[in-house]
């Protein structure tokens, strides 16, 4: 795989991790262990493993179910959008190590989140505002993209 496609890769896991922070780390883990990753031999291998997948598997529900809540901070608030640009490096990073391109995949998934962190609170905002104000099918729409969106990720690097 090209140098070029394993950061537009890492930057698509990144957008995802702005749209939910936990779920990239989850879909990368859940590629890793059914193959889709070749993480075999590289520091990520640990990703690869049932409690890894579990633990992820999770955290990621747990997250989509805050997410509903009220209380529940912008994504943009300092806590939120560092959790996601460390998310984001890190599922870009697992995504490049198969390939010896760690560091440069990490650099793309953290542009990828803030891309996506940004690009998702604004597009977020706007579509509650033409929805009369109401959140939950917009969040949960968001919830599908993301999670949808992450495990394609991990799929396509299958595929390439």
């Amino acid at each position: 795989m090209t140098h070029a496609l394993v950061l537009l890769l890492a930057v698509l896991i990144g957008v995802v991790a702005g749209l939910r922070a936990l779920t990239p780390p989850a879909a990368v883990a859940w590629g890793a262990m059914l193959g889709w990753l070749p993480v075999e031999g590289t520091w990520a291998e640990w990703m690869a493993h049932p409690i890894t997948v579990t633990v992820l598997t999770i955290l990621l529900v747990v997250e989509l179910i805050t997410d509903q809540l009220p209380k529940t901070p912008p994504r943009t608030v300092p806590p939120q959008f560092i959790a996601r640009l460390l998310t984001g490096a890190f599922a870009g990073a697992v995504i490049g190590a198969g390939f010896h391109h760690t560091f440069s995949a990490l650099g793309a998934g953290m542009v990828g989140a803030v891309l996506g962190t940004l690009g998702g609170f604004h597009a977020r905002r706007a579509l509650v505002a033409k929805n009369g104000g109401r959140d939950l099918p917009i969040a949960a729409t968001e919830d599908v993209i993301a999670v949808v969106g992450g495990f394609a990720v991990a799929a396509l690097v299958a595929t390439l």
